[in-house]
């Protein structure tokens, strides 16, 4: 009996004897990089008579509450902030989406001289981390004015332009657009349709996948940057969620309930969009993987 339910098991998650231990190890791995988050969730809903540094760690909260989460929308515009990284969030996916599009497309599908030598120069740049050249990309925008000094729209540019498009977004979308059959584009051509036509009626609906990976990557990246913001914005009407949570840490003392809450609140934005997008996240990575 019990050997029939582990064979349905098997047949039904598609384990097999030989995998069943690699199925076991990355079982395992998921649920220990999941524990940072049902920790963080635990500490939200512990309320004040728990202590949330007792040893032996006490995962289950016994003094369960939602107050800390009224108690984080009270202390903080939290809707403003949540509001701020939307507005940063959606113009930076826009724009790497279409940037990167429209530079992928002619390393994809054009000849031209220094075409390799382009495309290795734009890959290069993967290896710079973004603090190295923080600093003048900080020159560049207090030169520019893009700051919120000037005005709430100059600090929204601050925050987004940075960020506007990168190689990993060119190297996505061009790994895209190569897995499609050059047929595509020479029907294309022999029915009058111009380069522009071919990259944005028939390529483009082809690669969404991709496209919807290159979004959800775009989006998380830009919700959950902290630096960037903390160094550019003055002004508490602009500051992004990141920003605006690290507000309920004061400079000597902290109340981490509240934190655990505000935390939790900035992650659900990011599972919306994932669930959202999740379809075409499998799919894009996919496509993104089958040509060098």
């Amino acid at each position: 009996m019990i050997n029939k339910i582990f064979k349905k098991l098997f047949k039904y998650f598609h384990f097999s004897p030989k995998n069943i231990f690699i199925h076991i190890f990355l079982i395992f791995m998921c649920l220990l990089s999941i524990i940072p988050l049902l920790w963080l969730l635990s500490t939200a809903l512990k309320g004040r008579s728990e202590n949330i540094f007792a040893y032996p760690p006490v995962f289950l909260p016994q003094d369960f509450t939602l107050d800390n989460f009224k108690e984080v929308l009270k202390l903080v515009p939290i809707i403003k902030y949540v509001i701020n990284s939307f507005i940063v969030a959606f113009f930076t996916v826009v724009l790497n989406v279409v940037l990167s599009a429209l530079a992928a497309y002619p390393l994809a599908r054009m000849n031209f001289k220094g075409k390799k030598i382009a495309f290795f120069a734009i890959l290069s740049t993967i290896m710079v981390p973004f603090q190295t050249i923080m600093l003048p990309v900080y020159i560049i925008t207090l030169k520019l004015h893009l700051v919120d000094s000037y005005s709430d729209t100059m600090g929204y540019l601050g925050l987004i332009l940075p960020f506007a498009v990168n190689a990993f977004g060119i190297f996505l979308m061009r790994q895209a657009f190569m897995t499609i059959s050059r047929e595509v584009e020479e029907s294309a051509v022999v029915d009058g349709c111009n380069s522009f036509q071919i990259f944005s009626l028939i390529l483009l609906p082809m690669v969404k996948p991709t496209i919807a990976l290159l979004a959800i990557f775009t989006f998380i990246g830009s919700w959950g940057e902290f630096l960037w913001p903390s160094i550019v914005l003055t002004n508490d009407n602009l500051f992004t969620l990141p920003v605006g949570i690290n507000n309920l840490s004061g400079a000597f003392s902290a109340d981490y309930r509240l934190v655990a809450a505000g935390s939790i609140i900035s992650i659900v934005p990011i599972l919306i969009f994932f669930i959202a997008l999740q379809k075409y996240f499998i799919q894009g990575s996919q496509d993104g993987a089958v040509k060098g």
